[in-house]
């Protein structure tokens, strides 16, 4: 006898489950994030939270019928649900509640859709998605900022593109800000140099793709990305020195190492001047200077509890509309935490921020595969850049951040280790 027909559940949980989707909707997720200024510029805002709102359904009935493949145990870090949770309630304080729901309900979807692509993908297969999509952004970037500023000798408003190219920059591409085209050019760089190095694309592929994100980089003209560039590139000599020490040596090099950063950290201080100047930032630095200082008198009227979480500002309402020549965000993840959910938010978030970074950078040290080093110097890129820019708090930064901290997360999880200590084990005879 024929066995029967399959159900249309079965068919839609069949579907759902498939790997093949889950590489599509990973590849569509990370664009469509990438891309989220450019997505606001070409349909507004309404279709954008339509593409987003598609997202979740679909990441959630792929969740749903994946479930059984998941271990949920140690499912997600403790840390980043408490922080998450804690932008949540600020809707009961916040002075703002209408825009605060909104912005929260936004920030829980991104937040959804990085736990999505950290649960259902390989970190190898991760880094491959990031590396397709920065390339296609880039080259879209490069391709609009050729015709705007060579072609036409016409800056395109409605794109955000001021098409200065002919001048050697400094350009913007898709992405609304040249600090923001620098910052995810270096997290290109990081992306392309770990599929140079485990060939996981064409060698000719991955070099020219390197030459891009480094051209744009220089072209962004970004003091910001500039000097992450150099905190990045001393990380990655050290993570891979440590990589090369044999393993009863590791422990003392990773002190070394954290003694040698904490000193590093303070002579960058004291220092800062001289530091600023040859980076020719000191315009930018003004400007950032006059804005947090508007952000600190602020400060003490919300301290603990911060004034609502609000994720990208809006000028429209106070306090922000208050603020002196208020851009879209505090221009400092720490400070614009600290304003939006109060002290008790920046702590949760700088332990959230350093436990995913130890997780990762222990497990790039540890791990034999090289895949290991890019959630640590992804969140390197993300950890130095938020001293100068509130992107991590956002869109791509976010889903990014959250993708690195789960896997991270996942691998050095201590709720797992305790389950396994705690179940049973057979009687040996």
């Amino acid at each position: 006898m024929s066995s029967p027909a399959p159900s249309a559940l079965d068919v839609a949980e069949h579907f759902f489950a498939s790997p093949r989707l889950s590489s599509a909707l990973t590849l569509v997720i990370v664009a469509s994030e990438l891309a989220a200024v450019l997505a606001r510029d070409l349909i507004g805002w309404p279709g954008a939270l339509a593409v987003l709102g598609g997202l979740v359904v679909l990441a959630s009935l792929s969740l749903l019928a994946q479930r059984h493949m998941i271990e949920w145990n140690g499912l997600l870090p403790i840390s980043l649900m408490v922080f998450v949770g804690w932008a949540a309630v600020s809707v009961f304080w916040s002075q703002y509640q209408w825009a605060s729901l909104g912005s929260i309900l936004y920030f829980g979807a991104v937040s959804l859709l990085g736990i999505y692509v950290a649960l259902v993908r390989d970190t190898i297969q991760i880094a491959r998605a990031f590396g397709d999509v920065l390339r296609a952004a880039l080259l879209l970037s490069l391709a609009l900022e050729i015709f705007s500023g060579v072609l036409i000798d016409t800056p395109l408003p409605f794109l955000g593109v001021a098409g200065h190219l002919a001048d050697l920059g400094p350009i913007q591409g898709i992405f609304g800000g040249r600090n923001h085209l620098g910052v995810i050019a270096l997290i290109a760089i990081v992306t392309f140099g770990l599929e140079l190095r485990t060939k996981s694309v064409r060698r000719g592929t991955a070099i020219a793709s390197l030459v891009l994100a480094g051209a744009l980089l220089l072209l962004s003209r970004s003091p910001v990305a500039i000097g992450t560039m150099v905190i990045v590139a001393l990380a990655t000599l050290a993570l891979f020195g440590i990589r090369q020490l044999p393993p009863q040596r590791k422990r003392i090099g990773q002190v070394a190492l954290l003694v040698l950063a904490i000193v590093a950290t303070i002579l960058a201080w004291a220092y800062r001047t001289p530091v600023i100047n040859a980076f020719a930032a000191s315009s930018e630095l003004s400007k950032r200077l006059r804005l947090w200082q508007q952000i600190r008198l602020l400060n003490p009227l919300h301290e603990l509890e911060g004034w609502g979480w609000i994720g990208q500002w809006r000028r429209s309402i106070p306090p922000y509309s208050n603020i002196v020549d208020a851009p879209t965000s505090g221009l400092n993840a720490y400070l614009d935490v600290w304003l939006q959910i109060g002290l008790i938010g920046l702590l949760l978030f700088v332990g959230l921020l350093g436990l995913a970074f130890i997780r990762s950078w222990l497990l790039a040290s540890r791990q034999r595969s090289v895949v290991y080093a890019w959630p640590a110097l992804v969140l390197v890129v993300l950890a130095v850049s938020s001293l100068a820019e509130s992107s991590i708090l956002v869109e791509f930064g976010w889903l990014t951040f959250v993708v690195c901290s789960v896997k991270a997360a996942r691998e050095l999880s201590w709720r797992r280790a305790f389950a396994e200590t705690m179940s049973p084990r057979p009687l040996e005879e």
